[in-house]
């Protein structure tokens, strides 16, 4: 399971810097995917083959909130659902009245705290350096996240008892997570899962982590579903916070092998319902979609038409993605989902012949050549299937710098045409000829 590292400070001191630093490359503010914008606050990083998930509490934005109730938030979400937590202050300014605020809650977490002391490159620095050692804690790091200097001893400070990310259970189990905005009924949904009456409970008694796991069995095949209904918080703060607070849904989507987002079918499709799936997608993971609370809803037969064309609109990002209507409250169409997630599972693990897949994409090139540019042509030469989970195709070219994202599109879609990947991303990698595959 990977650890949870959050960056947390007053603004201003550089957080935001800092984490594109440890990514290890520029991630924009806003995601420029078609019918997804979202805020990015989470990157999964790795550091001397550890794996870990770094947060940015920068993102966050309370609306008519004091700036001290701001920072208690930030400060509180890293103390909740963190294992470490980088303590950011700025060392051409020095300690002020904020950072005491985010110092007096942290020493209450009895959590592992890194104070990084930013902007160590500026000449104002060695006026403060020695007054952060007051903040009491027993960890510092002189760094710079502009100028690219201490990260690599911060990332190895942060991760030297970090072990290398391991698969809780068998390659042979199926694990999804039941992932969405809180009230949609994702624990009502766990629930008439495991009382199903061909699923039989495993004896097994469900680990609670950051999310509940609970093994059970279901035609003959073993499954893990992954509960994470407890991501929501207690208090008007919180509830105002709650699409930032997401660590808990991030730690269990990396550990699935589907993704079930739920979404309500009586308050219809919210910006947050795409924020969620965006994170699954972004994690490469098959994504199953549940419209719950079916029961709630009239004239069904041409509601369902309606949803599908509103799902089709509201989720141009993940077109491949089939939804499942259903009531887990009253069990209705409970029998379509089982099925459904295996279906995406066997999906995302399906490997495709290299003369097959050869035959499908030279085909495709001749039907349709791609545009020239200056007088020049992308040529495809081969292509062949690299990974699974999700299918990753290496397709060997000419010249990369020669594609455009309209092509790109339209050969994953004559991959699609001719293969079922219902419910799982592909990834299109175009290399050079010679390039060395990674």
């Amino acid at each position: 399971m990977k650890k949870v590292v959050a960056l947390v400070g007053r603004p201003n001191v550089g957080k935001s810097t800092l984490f594109n630093k440890m990514v290890g490359k520029k991630i924009s503010i806003i995601e420029d995917t078609p019918g997804v914008t979202r805020d990015r606050i989470y990157s999964n990083c790795t550091f001397n083959d550890k794996e870990f998930i770094l947060i940015d509490t920068g993102g966050i934005d309370l609306e008519k909130s004091s700036f001290n109730e701001e920072i208690k938030v930030q400060a509180s979400i890293a103390i909740k659902e963190a294992d470490k937590v980088i303590f950011v202050v700025d060392g051409k300014e020095g300690i002020t009245t904020n950072d005491l605020v985010v110092r007096d809650i942290l020493k209450k977490s009895k959590k592992d705290i890194i104070v990084a002391i930013n902007k160590c490159d500026s000449k104002q620095f060695l006026e403060h350096e020695f007054d952060f050692y007051e903040l009491g804690f027993d960890k510092y790091a002189n760094i710079s996240g502009e100028q690219n200097i201490g990260i690599y001893e911060l990332l190895s400070d942060v991760t030297k008892d970090f072990s290398v990310t391991k698969n809780d259970y068998s390659e042979d189990v199926v694990k999804f997570s039941i992932i969405g905005r809180p009230n949609v009924g994702k624990s009502t949904l766990v629930n008439a899962l495991l009382n199903e009456e061909r699923v039989v409970a495993s004896n097994v008694a469900g680990t609670t982590r950051d999310a509940i796991d609970t093994p059970f069995r279901y035609h003959e095949k073993d499954y893990v579903v992954i509960d994470t209904a407890g991501m929501r918080k207690k208090g008007k703060i919180f509830e105002s916070i709650e699409k930032y607070s997401l660590i808990r849904t991030l730690r269990a989507i990396d550990r699935s092998d589907v993704c079930v987002i739920v979404i309500d079918a009586s308050s219809g499709i919210i910006e947050h319902d795409k924020h969620i799936a965006g994170y699954a997608i972004d994690a490469g993971k098959a994504v199953v979609l549940v419209v719950n609370k079916w029961d709630l809803v009239e004239d069904k037969e041409a509601s369902m038409k309606k949803w599908k064309e509103l799902i089709k609109y509201e989720f141009q990002f993940m077109p491949y993605v089939k939804p499942v209507f259903l009531s887990s409250l009253t069990k209705a169409r409970i029998h379509t989902l089982m099925p459904e997630i295996l279906k995406c599972f066997e999906n995302s693990k399906k490997e495709i012949k290299t003369s097959v897949l050869n035959d499908v994409i030279m085909e495709a090139y001749r039907l349709n050549l791609p545009p020239s540019y200056k007088g020049k042509r992308m040529k495809i030469y081969y292509s062949t299937q690299a990974a699974t989970n999700p299918p990753t195709f290496n397709i060997q070219v000419n010249n990369k710098g020669l594609l455009h994202f309209s092509y790109k599109r339209y050969l994953e879609n004559k991959i699609r045409e001719s293969f079922d990947f219902d419910g799982t991303p592909i990834v299109l990698n175009f290399k050079n000829k010679g390039e060395i595959e990674q």
